[in-house]
């Protein structure tokens, strides 16, 4: 019998066989695990402007408005010494905070002021032995020191509403770290975290005018809980994340450390 017919079909099926194989390997897709970024490196605060002492409040948030009316990003805290202070400004030197500084000064703007260095900060020194978590915990004391007053930073419209982000850009320059101004910027610029992760000092962000995009962000301090303002005029408060009205508008986290 001629074998070579019955060895040329079998060679043929089994062409086809793994043709057939490998046609479905090309048709199943396959999805590559998420791959963890690693946490952008925080812009850190170049040199800044620090001016006036004010005992009453009202006083400070005046001031406030009159830098932010010449396009300064100034904002007022609660200093060691129990009077309001205000900050402004990120400069690359020494040199150049100093020209703005004196430049206002000239026009009356401001009295005596101090420039803030990088060495003011904890990352600024000689960082041995420096606990990692010891800028979470600055940013944490500096927002819990705003709880209970009225915060005005941001403006209100109806395309955007209240827009808390000062309190977070305030916090966090204050302990060197350079956020950016608004919370829709501070959502794109930070590494999103989970919120079963969440750490403190991480922002929290919430879509609260319903529609579908941030428009309000806190500052997580452990255990659910958040600062923030409200609205503006209304004092700066704790509030948890699992309540009812923030559980529903939750949008995400950003770490910036």
């Amino acid at each position: 019998m001629n074998r070579l017919p019955f060895k040329i079909f079998t060679l043929c099926l089994a062409a086809l066989f793994f043709a057939g194989c490998g046609g479905a390997k090309k048709r199943v897709s396959i999805i590559a695990p998420p791959v963890s970024e690693p946490a952008p490196s925080a812009p850190r605060m170049g040199y800044a402007i620090q001016a006036g002492a004010f005992s009453r409040l009202e006083n400070a948030v005046r001031f406030t408005d009159s830098l932010k009316g010449l396009g300064l990003d100034a904002y007022y805290f609660l200093h060691e010494s129990g009077l309001y202070k205000v900050r402004f400004g990120n400069y690359t030197s020494r040199d150049l905070s100093l020209v703005k500084a004196q430049e206002l000064k000239a026009n009356g703007l401001i009295e005596e002021f101090y420039i803030v260095t990088p060495e003011d900060y904890p990352w600024g020194r000689d960082t041995a032995g420096v606990d990692p978590g010891s800028t979470r915990r600055g940013i944490i004391q500096s927002a819990k020191s705003y709880i209970g007053i009225p915060y005005r930073f941001g403006g209100a419209s109806p395309e955007q509403g209240f827009d808390c982000s000062g309190l977070a850009m305030a916090v966090y320059r204050l302990n060197g770290i350079n956020l950016p101004r608004t919370s829709r910027e501070q959502y794109k610029a930070g590494r999103a975290v989970n919120e079963r992760d969440l750490k403190e000092a991480d922002l929290v962000f919430f879509d609260t005018m319903s529609k579908g995009q941030v428009s309000h962000v806190g500052v997580y301090i452990g255990d659910g809980m958040f600062i923030h303002a409200p609205r503006s005029g209304q004092n700066i408060r704790i509030d948890s994340i699992s309540a009812g009205y923030f559980k529903k508008r939750f949008i995400g986290a950003r770490s910036f450390l």
